[in-house]
């Protein structure tokens, strides 16, 4: 098995790819060694001690470490629980542990704007930060001050150049398609 890293905006995120599928669709952000239990392969990662983050993608998984550490004395170790997982057999998830989703209600005209919100994120925005590790995912829209609230995951959580992301890519282009939308705020 021969898994290929790659660099993010983030030094402290490192993006790995095992070839292999890893959630196939969607994305799952654990943040915890207590969150991990989900997740076989964020639980070995977690072990390591100095992993601080695992973001699980659809074909990539990144990992952020703990800053104190260099990625020197981390990285072959990630890349060897990464191996020891695909090669057991385990799944990724255990089963039933599926990330809640949004369950804000709007009213219909509110609820049209959501989805165009939603399948411009899903069109526009998530593949491309996908390509840095990271996911930007919705998580409500404010009608009165017009403000979407979005979560960043992965490489992008925490990341020095997330801010001006935000602001100069996707609240400008969001405004630009959608103009109920004034402005876009990161939720933590």
């Amino acid at each position: 098995m021969f898994i290929q890293t790659e660099v993010t905006p983030n030094p402290d995120v490192i993006k790995f790819l095992p070839g292999r599928e890893v959630l196939g669709t969607g994305s799952r952000e654990i943040t915890s060694p207590e969150e991990a239990i989900v997740s076989p392969l964020a639980t070995a990662l977690f072990a390591l001690g100095d992993v601080t983050r695992v973001f699980l993608g659809p074909d990539f998984l990144t990992v952020t470490r703990n800053p104190d550490i260099e990625w020197a004395h981390l990285k072959a170790p990630i890349l060897a629980a990464i191996m020891d997982h695909y090669t057991s057999g385990k799944p990724v998830l255990a089963s039933g542990s599926d990330d809640a989703e949004d369950d804000t209600v709007y009213d219909e005209d509110t609820l049209q704007i959501v989805a165009e919100i939603k399948d411009l994120l899903d069109t526009r925005v998530r593949p491309a930060v996908a390509q840095d590790g990271g996911d930007i995912v919705f998580n409500r829209f404010d009608v009165e001050s017009g403000t979407v609230y979005l979560h960043m995951r992965g490489a992008c959580s925490g990341c020095p150049s997330s801010a001006a992301t935000l602001k100069a890519g996707v609240e400008n282009m969001l405004r630009h398609y959608v103009p109920e939308v004034m402005r876009v705020e990161q939720t933590l």
